[in-house]
């Protein structure tokens, strides 16, 4: 009986002091993301995952009700990948990681900012296809994508985005046409530069993704 108790005080003993993750989503999403990124000038430092919320961490910023609504990492010397995690931040209204050097995809999970108003992944090594799953950003008002190394063509879902006032794709790998309904009647050429664009999609003449 008596070494019974004494394993369960070392028990006891033993969670006190464990680390405890924080069971807030978005802290558990910014710290899966810290862990796939490398940053070697220590930018993300505060970013304690034992911490009840990410709300104290720098570059982090939350609303009233400690959700998470901007991140602000452009221009900070990190590189490595995004993964599906960075979908949990549902409440994320700005995402800035320009001038970085991310590589990899863009998860299709980003769809699922459903308020995000601006997005700046500019300036970084993102491949593969621009994800259709963005159509359903239908607050964003600001996409710069421009300068990596995106392929494919630009998804004609995006046309269904009615807020969108900035777009930029121009120094990409891009191929096919462009749309030319919805947000991108009022888009300048300067937006595309530097692809494989075949110019502005003819509806019934020529395939979308023509040139591809």
């Amino acid at each position: 009986m008596a070494s019974d108790l004494i394993i369960l005080c070392f028990l006891l003993v033993g969670l006190s002091f464990s680390p405890v993750i924080s069971t807030n989503s978005e802290g558990n999403a910014l710290h899966a993301l810290r862990r796939r990124l490398s940053d070697p000038t220590n930018v993300l430092q505060s970013w304690d995952p034992t911490l009840v919320n990410p709300c104290t961490w720098f570059h982090v910023t939350c609303d009233s009700e400690n959700h998470v609504i901007r991140l602000d990492l452009g221009n900070s010397n990190i590189s490595g990948t995004l993964g599906p995690e960075i979908g949990d931040l549902q409440h994320l209204q700005y995402l800035e990681l320009y001038r970085n050097g991310i590589s990899g995809k863009i998860p299709t999970e980003m769809g699922n900012l459903r308020n995000l108003v601006s997005m700046d992944l500019y300036e970084n090594k993102f491949e593969r296809r621009i994800p259709k799953s963005f159509a359903k950003l239908k607050s964003l008002r600001f996409l710069r994508m421009n300068n990596n190394k995106l392929t494919g063509s630009i998804p004609r879902e995006l046309s269904s985005l009615s807020k969108l006032k900035i777009f930029d794709v121009s120094n990409n790998d891009l191929c096919g046409t462009i749309p030319v309904d919805g947000p991108f009647a009022d888009f300048s050429m300067e937006s595309y530069e530097n692809n494989r664009l075949s110019g502005p999609e003819l509806q019934g003449l020529v395939p979308y993704d023509f040139g591809c």
